[in-house]
């Protein structure tokens, strides 16, 4: 059944799996795609303005971690570890929070929300991370900040782009 989303920049869109609409195409990441293979589609994510904060999604509509084939299971813990890599070298990220849930409206994805100072303020736990995403909604879509967004998906893009060439 469709439902309305409101993006980080204001679109409202409709659809029946996020996920399946931004990794056909069918919606445009903010920014675009950070990087793309066969398997999975990596974005900022779109509802909320924090740089750095990556959406790691399957292209294939399924919800639980055991569903991953042999050689997407490979390529996943592959892609986070160099996500991670350019998160850390390339934004200054010290510190990412991983999240994962099978209970979802979207399709099989996993969040890298990297955690700033400004955050301390909801505390250092799992329970802190949708205070941090309402706070980031609500506070941090402006024009300075979004355009931070957008430097971090050009660096990101930039630091997967190099991996690419390395690995072909």
């Amino acid at each position: 059944m469709p439902r309305q989303i409101t993006l980080a920049d204001g679109r409202t869109v409709e659809v029946d799996c996020l996920s399946c609409a931004l990794t056909s195409g069918l919606i445009t990441p903010t920014g675009g795609v950070i990087y793309e293979s066969n398997h999975f589609h990596i974005h900022q994510d779109v509802a909320y303005p924090i740089r750095g904060l990556v959406i790691l999604a399957s292209k294939r509509h399924f919800h639980c971690m055991d569903e991953l084939s042999d050689e997407e299971q490979i390529e996943y813990i592959s892609l986070i570890h160099k996500v991670r890599s350019e998160q850390r070298t390339r934004l200054g990220i010290d510190m990412v929070y991983y999240f994962y849930n099978e209970d979802t409206t979207h399709h099989f994805h996993l969040w890298m929300v990297p955690r700033y100072e400004w955050m301390g303020q909801f505390g250092k736990s799992v329970e802190s991370l949708r205070p941090v995403l309402l706070h980031a909604r609500n506070q941090l879509n402006d024009e300075e900040n979004m355009k931070k967004v957008i430097e971090g998906i050009n660096e990101l893009r930039e630091g997967l782009r190099d991996f690419v060439s390395r690995t072909e």
